[in-house]
């Protein structure tokens, strides 16, 4: 039985691969080193959203229908 064999892929879908998988570890080495840095600091990492104001809210007009 003779199987069909994958493709060999091109440079650029290598490139593309490598690319794609050292950016998800930048990333993560990111977000643990900012997590160091936050844990000396005594700060949480993401930071919290700040509590939003106690302004009344705009207040909403009516439409009236068009007299036409």
């Amino acid at each position: 039985m003779n199987t069909p064999k994958k493709p060999f892929p091109s440079l650029a879908e290598v490139e593309a691969e490598v690319i794609a998988e050292s950016r998800e570890w930048g990333r993560k080495r990111l977000e643990e080193r900012l997590q160091e840095l936050a844990d000396q600091q005594g700060e949480a990492f993401p930071p919290r959203a700040a509590q939003a104001s106690k302004a009344h809210p705009a207040k909403r007009t009516v439409k009236h229908p068009s007299k036409g």
